[in-house]
């Protein structure tokens, strides 16, 4: 009896995440954590998550906005590591029980240093110190950051300090968070040498590094913890991994952790969560660099077919995992990294990862033709990607396109052929192997 109950509770819970875009269901209450997500930055999509759209207080994980913004000024020229700069009586908001390196106003400390204590002590005075001198004043700068949120898609997120203090309009979610950190590995990735740091000292104080999987797994190499009472304890965490195609970069993933019991707890459930998806997911290439996609004709140019290409090779996430059962993590072997399912029987069966997937696209052309002239950037294509007849993922190929239209001459030439020939252009979909 206890077996039947167990195997229709598992179906229960499985059955109700199936409407969640998501590759591996896990048993959320095998989870020690009030919020939870996976995210592949490579593809975009969400490996396995659990209340990661819920709105909550997401603590010092706010610094990496700051260190985000940071990073972008650098780039553009408007900061630079080596500045050095003078602390003002900002430093004198940061309340004794918060988290820094004990600025004084008038002491000078370079714009390196800072991102350091920001990164790896997570100090409170190097926030506001960095946040005033970016925008002129932290309230400025707190305005930056909600538009940075924005421009990341980071709906659930309102930020109303850059240190990350608890106030009750200061929020975000495991989701957001996962894409800011998607945007930090991707678009400022300077940020890395600072995360992976084991420690970091200023004016004799030293500080170890709070993200203890930086201990125990060598391709950790990120990203920031962060902790209060309203909060608990927090943890985004990114890893990068050889694949088995050695010709294809090494594979990243982010994964976030909300409102755990204490700060080992958190690195816990966010290793086996890391070391589960990778070993139940793969990434593929749904389409290759500058592969043609469609040709789409076009109407008053001497051009008389678009090509739909990719600019850039496309990847999409796939699931090794074919159980029926959803995933309980208690039972996760940690040191072999399998799934360890009972389907009760009363015996327990490892899951070995699959080695092949049934994958298959559908390609939609949102044009019948380009009428020229014409100098925009398109959504000229929207690939479908299912696997087992599941919609996975969904690619949107967009391209910039430049087409001049034919001048009077051309026109009459382009006429005249027109009257010996019967060819009529249609747009033409080659199809792509899964």
């Amino acid at each position: 009896m206890k077996a039947v109950i167990y195997v229709l509770t598992i179906l229960s819970i499985l059955c109700s995440t199936l409407t969640q875009a998501a590759l591996l269901n896990i048993v959320p209450q095998s989870v020690e954590a009030e919020a939870w997500t996976i995210l592949d930055p490579q593809s975009g999509q969400v490996i396995a998550e659990h209340n990661s759209h819920v709105q909550r207080a997401p603590a010092s994980m706010t610094k990496m906005m700051v260190a985000y913004i940071a990073f972008k000024e650098i780039e553009a020229g408007r900061l630079s590591l080596n500045e050095i700069i003078t602390a003002t009586s900002v430093v004198n908001t940061v309340q004794w029980d918060e988290s820094q390196m004990y600025l004084k106003p008038t002491e000078t400390i370079s714009v390196d240093q800072l991102l350091a204590g920001l990164i790896v002590m997570s100090a409170n005075d190097a926030a506001v110190t960095l946040a005033e001198r970016i925008s002129g004043s932290v309230p400025a700068f707190v305005q930056r950051m909600n538009k940075e949120a924005q421009a990341l898609g980071m709906k659930e997120t309102h930020f109303s300090n850059p240190a990350g203090i608890t106030m009750d309009d200061h929020l975000s979610s495991a989701y957001d968070m996962a894409l800011l950190g998607q945007a930090v590995t991707k678009q400022t990735p300077e940020y890395l040498r600072y995360s992976i740091m084991p420690s970091f000292s200023y004016n004799q104080r030293f500080h170890h590094a709070t993200n203890l999987a930086l201990k125990t797994d060598p391709s950790v190499d990120g990203l920031k913890t962060g902790f209060t009472r309203a909060a608990g304890y927090n943890l985004t965490l990114t890893a990068h991994r050889p694949t088995a195609d050695l010709n294809a970069p090494n594979r990243r993933l982010i994964v976030v952790v909300m409102g755990a019991k204490s700060a080992q707890k958190r690195a816990e459930i966010a290793e086996t969560l890391l070391n589960l998806a990778y070993t139940y997911t793969r990434n593929e290439v749904a389409i290759k660099e500058k592969q043609t996609i469609a040709d789409i004709p076009v109407v008053k140019s001497t051009l008389k077919l678009f090509k739909v290409t990719a600019t850039e090779p496309k990847y999409v996430t796939t699931s090794l995992y074919n159980q029926i059962y959803a995933i309980d993590l208690a039972t996760y072997d940690k040191v072999n990294n399998r799934v360890m399912l009972n389907t009760g029987n009363g015996t327990i069966q490892q899951v070995e990862p699959l080695t092949q997937t049934n994958t298959h696209y559908d390609v939609k052309v949102n044009a019948q033709e380009i009428i020229a002239p014409i100098a925009k950037v398109m959504q000229l294509a929207t690939v479908q990607v299912y696997q087992n007849n599941v919609l996975i993922n969904t690619l949107h190929l967009n391209q910039d396109v430049q087409v001049e239209e034919a001048n009077i001459f051309q026109k009459i030439i382009m006429w005249f052929s027109s009257l010996f020939s019967s060819d009529a252009h249609k747009v033409k979909v080659y199809p792509l192997q899964s």
